[in-house]
């Protein structure tokens, strides 16, 4: 019997209209006051909105597009939650109708009154799971690129089902049949099924290993493909009023799923006798990753889209950091504004947004890190110096004005906790020379492959030309700056796969400059060198955001507290990934690595509750229901409106990420927002391009000439 190639994707429910805006708006107003609703007031714009598009713009939208704004309008919907239960009996019902989505028919229509935003959370997070199935279903699984695409955005419907049934589907919620329980189970198994069965093609489809043992690799796969297509399928043959609703909705599915179960079964048994006894087995099984560099053109783009989505060189680990982006992200939609006041930019606004610069600015005051510790003195130096550690006495010209050469070595095994601290608050950016990473770039896939290859990836090769001339830039604020790092590492993480170059006649040479002695410096072709100093940047950047913080606000506190801890993820994030590699200036060794992060609990313990909240109410964590990382709060007013609305923020965020993270722990798969319209690079007929909708909002935000805090 011949295996079905087709994939099942499943509809989205659909719902009637509703105004939100109004009776919200009205709530706010009437249980907190108005200035409180005018804080708010462009979430409750922002939510109407997303609501409304995706009532009457869907058919209009692209499968990415649509995504865009579920996940939008979810983090809205998250943040407003608190407000459902503070209506009363006697207030105007809020009236969500939703459909279920295994119904063509539209009859049956459920509503729910009052308190019913359980129900649109969970017809939201249901239409998330049918977005991205369908999305994997759009893709070109005749490519490696499409099957990549198609397995990460399976395993992220199948989480999503999962999210579904563990927190939404019960008896208040399942006003639909689609919507119970068993629905989310079987969907839940059905999406990692097909996100198994293509990563078994791929494995059919590689030879790295011996014959024996990639029979073996093959025989557990298939058994493991046909137990979860197994379980799907019995799922809902064992339930009467579930097989019922799936013949009248398309009787193709179960034909589908019975001869797929068949099929995987035969070939399982058939495989069985090549299990490998424990004994012979390898003590590491390696698991599928990426085709080897020698292959054709399409197989070039799915090697820099992978590069970037490997554990190997993810940029930074799934982080509850909300508060640095709610006030300074240039590329987050969401923000805390000086006043209090919210901001929700529209979910299909291309970044990067305006930042409350003037938070950062005014923040500037008696009581910031930088004075609880004192300022640096200048350090005077004398004209005889033990220079390189090697123990040669070396007089410099009396004419020669310091400061003179120092051996950091010596400097750092003569440092106490207490000077440490203090040049924390000076931690300086490391330099670099200029560089045209565009031309050397395309010049070795032209050489190593073809014109038509480097055209493919053309969009990726400018961009990186383009951010690594932006993060030299010193007239950019803080933030900026930092936005512009992390984006440039993202893309540093895509074209890794590709170095060494040793194909290339001009490959590109990176010059970076010690930190802490500028003349010293290193040059390379090594991209671990480059990286390294990004990270290294990015944890100076955020520590200079920590220390220009006032600690007697909240929004200073927290916002102090969320720098530090970048800042130390960003240098650990250094010191385990990439200084053994980068073997570059001494400033990006482990030891110097080390004394610095083992500073920050120290510099944090430092840090005053602000009188604020000591007088109003005790230190409180608000804990998300969803993400078992815990996000702290540090001061939390459940009186202040925006307090609402930001914790409910941060459980529609955290869950959201969790969802996404495949299992592990990284960020959202990077590789599915490049199918993304405000990604700023995107993939396009297979193709990695600039996106050429964010160059008017780039330009605008330019000729802002935000200017760089001085510290």
């Amino acid at each position: 019997m011949n295996n079905d190639d087709g994939v099942l994707s499943i509809p989205l429910k659909k719902t009637d209209p509703v105004e939100l805006y109004l009776p919200l708006r009205k709530l706010v107003a009437s249980k907190y006051s108005e200035s409180d609703a005018q804080k708010v007031e462009s979430v409750l714009e922002t939510l109407n909105k997303c609501r409304r598009d995706m009532v009457e713009r869907r058919a209009d939208l692209s499968l990415p597009m649509q995504r865009d704004c579920l996940i939008h309008y979810f983090k809205c919907l998250s943040m407003v939650e608190p407000l459902f239960t503070s209506i009363s009996s006697d207030a105007d019902p809020i009236l969500f109708v939703w459909y279920d989505a295994f119904n063509p028919d539209h009859q049956d229509g459920v509503p729910s009154q009052l308190k019913g935003i359980q129900l649109e959370k969970a017809a939201v997070v249901f239409n998330l799971g049918a977005i991205y199935s369908q999305i994997a279903a759009s893709c070109d699984r005749t490519t490696a690129l499409g099957r990549h695409l198609a397995i990460e955005a399976f395993k992220v419907a199948a989480n999503f089902f999962r999210k579904l049934g563990q927190f939404f589907a019960n008896d208040v919620v399942s006003a639909t049949l689609d919507l119970t329980l068993l629905f989310a189970d079987f969907l839940h198994l059905l999406f990692s099924a097909q996100a198994s069965e293509l990563e078994l093609h791929e494995l059919l489809n590689k030879n790295d290993a011996s014959y024996a043992f990639q029979q073996h690799r093959c025989a557990l796969a298939f058994i493991s493909v046909y137990e979860l297509h197994r379980r799907a399928y019995e799922t809902i043959r064992n339930d009467s009023a579930a097989w019922k609703h799936f013949r009248s909705f398309d009787r193709t599915w179960l034909t589908h799923l019975k001869k797929k179960v068949t099929f995987l079964y035969a070939e399982a048994r058939q495989r069985e006798s090549s299990i490998l006894p424990q004994s012979e087995r390898p003590h590491v099984c390696s698991r599928v990753d990426s085709c080897a560099l020698d292959h054709d053109a399409e197989c070039v783009t799915e090697i820099l889209v992978r590069g970037i989505c490997s554990t190997k060189t993810q940029p930074f680990e799934i982080q509850i950091r909300m508060y640095v982006d709610l006030i300074l992200s240039e590329y987050n939609p969401f923000k805390i504004m000086k006043d209090g006041k919210l901001v929700a930019y529209p979910w299909d606004m291309p970044p990067p947004y305006p930042t409350d610069s003037a938070i950062l600015s005014s923040s500037m005051s008696s009581s910031s890190l930088s004075d609880i510790h004192g300022s640096l003195p200048l350090k005077k130096t004398e004209p005889l110096n033990l220079y390189e550690s090697f123990g040669n006495l070396v007089a410099y010209p009396w004419d020669m004005p310091p400061p003179y050469p120092i051996d950091l070595a010596i400097l750092l095994s003569s440092l106490s906790s207490s000077s440490l601290s203090d040049i924390l608050g000076f931690l300086p950016l490391k330099k670099t020379e200029p560089l045209n990473l565009y031309e050397s770039l395309r010049s070795y896939f032209v050489l190593k492959y073809s014109e038509s290859v480097a055209n493919r990836v053309e969009g990726l090769l400018q961009m990186l030309h383009k951010l690594r001339n932006e993060m030299l830039r010193d007239d950019l604020s803080l933030p900026l700056r930092r936005d512009c790092l992390i984006l440039y590492l993202k893309y540093l993480c895509m074209i890794e796969p590709v170095f060494p170059m040793n194909a290339s006649p001009n490959p590109p040479i990176f010059v970076w400059y010690n930190a802490i002695i500028p003349h010293q410096h290193s040059s390379q072709h090594n991209i671990h060198l480059e990286k390294a100093s990004v990270l290294f940047n990015l944890g100076s950047l955020c520590t200079r955001i920590a220390l220009s913080c006032d600690l007697t606000t909240i929004h200073g506190l927290r916002l102090a507290m969320d720098a530090l801890n970048d800042a130390s993820r960003w240098l650990t994030r250094l010191r385990y990934c990439e200084s053994r590699l980068a073997s570059g200036t001494t400033d990006l060794s482990e030891h110097y690595i080390n004394m610095i992060i083992r500073q920050f609990a120290r510099l944090k313990s430092k840090f005053p509750c602000p009188q604020s909240v000591e007088s109003s109410s005790p230190r409180y964590r608000a804990y998300s229901a969803y993400d078992p990382v815990k996000y702290e709060l540090l001061a939390y007013d459940p009186s202040d409106v925006t307090e609402q609305f930001l914790l409910g923020y941060c459980k529609g965020y955290s869950m959201v990420q969790e969802v996404c993270e495949r299992g592990l722990p990284w960020e959202t798969p990077p590789c599915l927002d490049l199918l993304s319209e405000v990604s700023p690079v995107k993939i396009k007929d297979g193709n990695l391009v600039a996106n050429a909708t964010l160059e008017a909002p780039n330009s605008a935000l330019e000729n802002m000439s935000l200017q760089e805090t001085t510290l």
